[in-house]
């Protein structure tokens, strides 16, 4: 018997709310392996018949999908069944309860959360604006950031910009080369902004960097891996960050999306106080 579960990802949007629920659950089963089949914008009965055709060729099928038509996800669990298809929906029976709690009916709107109204367009500013003031370009708009990273190289200051942009927040990085390098006007104005400075163990930074090296195929920036002179790198970065009092992060251990989670609650208390 096959030990590969064959994973069907059934949504009837784009199904980035799928791979997401089902990133966290396998992340929960790691010695289980998994083949994914998606299957977005499914919206029709004859749609749903094809996908489970195909799946009950293979051993080990498992649905799970993100339906908000209640007829046709009740369509595909029903047909699930009687072909003997384990089959889970996320989002249906969480829609209801919430239905019940606000007294109010659903829209079953498939992607309603990629709707073109204010919410979506100020993601699409904050992206372009982020990526317009990476590693440090752009200083003299700096004024416009909601958030501003701050860290020597490679403490994942841009993937956790592109990750908070996508949640709205314009934000700017700047490498800490050493304390000259922060922009004079956070160093004048050091609590006027949201600043968080990004740190990291010295060994696993020595790591990243080489590894970055060896990416590039390059040998001759010895200094940039040499691990004394990344010890007081970050020595010299948490000063700065102490100094000016600006919260610091330790993502050593972090996902970007935990380090991101922690800044987003900085940033809420900064408001809070500002």
């Amino acid at each position: 018997m096959s030990n590969t579960y064959q994973i069907y990802l059934i949504s009837d949007s784009t199904g980035e709310t799928l791979d997401r629920i089902f990133t966290a659950i396998k992340a929960q089963f790691t010695n289980i392996n998994y083949k994914i089949h998606t299957y977005s914008f499914t919206r029709t009965e004859n749609q749903v018949l094809k996908i489970l055709s195909d799946a009950q060729k293979n051993t080990n099928p498992i649905i799970l999908y993100s339906i908000v038509d209640s007829n046709l996800a009740k369509y595909l669990a029903n047909n699930s069944e009687e072909k003997k298809i384990p089959c889970f929906g996320v989002l249906g029976e969480l829609i209801l309860s919430f239905s019940k709690l606000l007294n109010q009916k659903a829209s079953h709107q498939p992607s309603g959360q990629h709707e073109l109204n204010d919410e979506y367009y100020k993601r699409i500013e904050a992206i372009q604006f982020t990526m317009n003031h990476d590693d440090g370009n752009l200083v003299k708009e700096i004024k416009k950031s909601d958030i501003i990273l701050l860290g020597v190289s490679r403490t994942s200051k841009t993937p956790t910009s592109i990750y908070l942009a996508n949640k709205g927040f314009k934000t700017s990085n700047i490498p800490l080369i050493s304390e000259n390098s922060v922009p004079e006007i956070l160093r004048k104005e050091p609590n006027t902004f949201c600043v968080v400075g990004l740190s990291t163990e010295p060994e696993r930074l020595a790591d990243i960097r080489k590894n970055r090296m060896n990416t590039l195929k390059e040998t001759e920036n010895k200094s940039y891996t040499n691990i004394d002179n990344i010890k007081k790198e970050v020595e010299d970065a948490k000063r700065t960050f102490k100094r000016y009092k600006w919260p610091m992060i330790d993502v050593t251990r972090k996902s970007v999306e935990e380090t991101a989670a922690s800044i987003i609650k900085i940033y809420e208390i900064y408001k809070q106080n500002g």
